[in-house]
């Protein structure tokens, strides 16, 4: 049995039905296992109002399943056709400036619709009807990357509505919303539910709670719609296939957890160097890892699904060559696409999926790359993605384990500090990338938590400046036994995006003895320079007055505080480098008595069972060695873009 499979995204809709066999024949020859189909179909599926042409779909599973592809079947909800639109245009979203989102591109719908949920509902129970006993079908993915384009918040008349119907439904009472939000400040005061509108167009920044509250709402209708969803599968003849939905990377619009609680397995959409190009990411970055991705950036993405999937991940879409929507799409190194999918494979994949099969040479994703060109050539990425199938075939299947460090990851945390900024370069997500990419600079594999995971067997809990901390989660860390960091901003806000009755951290106070006072937040430029080990350092961006009666194991020059510690638990109170960040984590895990290795720039590390995986994201030629182990693929000296897979026998 192969370590993990790799599977391709076909759309047999935009080629001659005489070209889909060769196409087949072609993925089965290239290593190719699993095909997802179908998620932008419904036009060619439903062509009109009630009438379906299913002869196309039926033969191209069928030259799917005679290469004996597995084929990864989609409901094709997140492009409506336009007949839908024409008889009801109101399903049509409506963003933050009161403007309708037309049709012409895709996810042009409202989450809240209840006309395009029961639309929905009617064709994907069609699809699931026909096709969901067909033996080749092993899977089924929801829609298609819900939210994206900023389509998981909308400003519709009818979705002021539905969020009436639902801040009632929350707190039954109009006095209790007037508490929670703060409405006595600015005469915001609201006498039934009735009244509450939506949060845009007022003059000046709206209420903190009331956006929260709405981001609360929306991230609940994205749960719902998917929840229908998935239920029409639970109730099907083929119930026994595993059911996903393709996230996305750097993007959190609604609460993945939530909506991962229906899917059996979550899957991802992996594009490192689109991102690398879009991120908050240096230009010294930026132009280092141009061809090859940031070393950190696709691998916090799979930790942090492999949590949302509750153990279970993989990619859906593997970038394989240069994307066509970002300001720079550069060319990935010739070895790139095998380097991420094997990447991917040592986080815990169970597959990775490429985007696309063909190039097609129109309409707008005409220069995004594919595994054959658009004449049907090999295109670059074909020749590294078959090694890839190859290596993984011969290296034996393994399961993840448990790190020893957890990161706790919160989606209200990422919408609040949107709502709040107070400082740039302080965003939640970032700042969770922030403390992960210190953390694997150590040569240790993480797992990501949210406020209700079982903390026990950790070495390491890490806060990253987590707004919104419950006192559930922080009774738990204090029963772990673990040692706890915790970062600046962290419990910084209840669960109304009010500051806590007392003070910053928050709850966070039963781990660490201290309250924030004042928040110095620093424009570019600015800086308090500190040093610890003989090393100089700078904290930028915020920085914390702190009241305690501990003293700071570190103060700044100007003889303010920076890291404070009791009981090995710490709160560092400002912006600090990464660099600094993982010598404080070395320090705390050492007094433990866990050993960490540390690896040197641009080299990552990943265990999967008794296999490590080293992977050189640097130009520079990376050594790595595992004392005891066998090395069964690469070379100990790593050219950037390559990767070595050693097998410790008897783990």
């Amino acid at each position: 049995m192969a370590l993990a499979s790799l599977g391709v995204c076909y759309y047999p809709e935009h080629w001659p039905q005489k070209l889909w066999a060769e196409h087949a024949r072609t993925m089965r020859s290239g290593g190719i296992k699993l095909v997802r189909i179908a998620e932008f179909a419904w036009s060619r599926i439903e062509p009109s109002p009630g009438h379906f042409d299913w002869q196309w779909l039926d033969t191209a599973i069928e030259t799917l399943a005679t290469e004996d592809l597995q084929i990864i079947m989609c409901t094709p909800t997140a492009c409506p056709p336009l007949w839908l639109i024409e008889r009801s245009p109101d399903i049509l979203p409506v963003d933050i400036n009161d403007n309708v989102r037309r049709f012409g591109s895709r996810r042009h719908y409202r989450f809240a619709s209840a006309v395009y949920r029961d639309e929905s509902a009617r064709i994907s129970q069609a699809v699931i009807d026909r096709y969901a006993a067909h033996p080749a079908i092993v899977g089924w993915q929801l829609d298609n990357e819900y939210g994206c384009h900023e389509t998981t918040l909308s400003y519709s008349p009818d979705d002021e509505r539905v969020f009436q119907r639902w801040l009632e439904k929350r707190y039954d009472d109009i006095d209790a919303l007037n508490r929670a939000w703060g409405t006595v400040f600015w005469s915001q005061e609201y006498r039934s539910f009735a009244e509450v509108g939506l949060p845009n167009l007022t003059v000046t920044e709206v209420n903190p709670a009331h956006r929260l509250d709405y981001w609360r709402f929306a991230s609940e209708q994205v749960r719902q719609f998917n929840k229908e969803q998935r239920q029409l599968l639970r109730e099907s003849r083929g119930s026994e296939r595993w059911v996903t939905h393709n996230f996305m990377g750097n993007f959190v619009e609604f609460d993945h957890f939530a909506v991962g609680e229906d899917l059996d397995v979550a899957t991802w959409d992996s594009y490192p160097l689109g991102f690398l190009d879009q991120g908050w990411f240096s230009d010294e970055e930026k132009l280092l890892y141009r061809r090859i991705g940031h070393p950190d950036w696709a691998a916090f993405h799979h930790d942090l699904y492999r949590a949302v999937g509750r153990g279970r991940f993989a990619v859906m879409e593997q970038q394989p060559g240069p994307v066509n929507w970002a300001q720079s799409n550069a060319q990935p190194l010739d070895n790139a696409p095998a380097f991420w999918g094997m990447e991917a494979v040592a986080h815990g994949a169970e597959f990775v999926s490429y985007f696309r099969y063909q190039q097609l040479p129109r309409a707008q994703e005409q220069m995004h790359a594919a595994l054959r060109l658009p004449t049907g050539e090999a295109a670059p990425a074909w020749a590294p993605v078959g090694q890839l199938a190859s290596e993984l075939e011969n290296l034996p299947a393994t399961l993840s384990q448990a790190a020893p460090i957890a990161i706790l990851f919160d989606y209200p945390s990422c919408w609040a500090s949107t709502i709040q900024p107070h400082a740039p370069g302080m965003d939640q997500l970032e700042s969770a990338f922030h403390y992960y990419s210190a953390a694997r600079t150590l040569g240790l594999d993480i797992d990501f938590v949210v406020a209700q995971s079982d903390l026990q067997g950790y070495e390491l809990i890490i806060v990253p400046g987590t707004i919104i901390v419950d006192s559930a989660f922080v009774a738990r860390a204090k029963a772990s036994g673990a040692a706890c960091l915790i970062g600046a901003r962290s419990g910084s806000r209840d669960e109304h995006c009010a500051l806590p009755t007392t003070l910053a951290p928050g709850a966070l106070q039963e781990i660490i003895p201290l309250r924030v006072l004042a928040v110095d937040s620093m424009r570019s430029g600015a800086v308090r320079s500190f040093n610890y080990a003989g090393e100089s350092y700078e904290a930028s961006r915020w920085h914390e007055s702190v009241e305690s009666e501990l003293e700071p194991r570190i103060r700044c020059d100007d003889s303010a505080g920076l890291w404070y510690s009791a009981n090995n638990n710490h709160y560092i109170n400002a912006h600090v480098p990464a660099e600094f960040l993982t010598v404080v984590m070395e320090k705390i895990l050492s007094a433990r008595d866990y050993r960490c290795r540390p690896v040197p720039k641009g080299l990552r590390v990943r265990s999967r069972g008794s296999l490590t995986f080293a992977f050189n994201f640097s130009p520079d030629i990376r050594r790595f060695e595992v004392e005891g182990a066998s090395r069964v693929l690469g070379d100990i000296d790593l050219l950037q873009g390559s990767y070595a897979v050693w097998n410790t026998p008897g783990e």
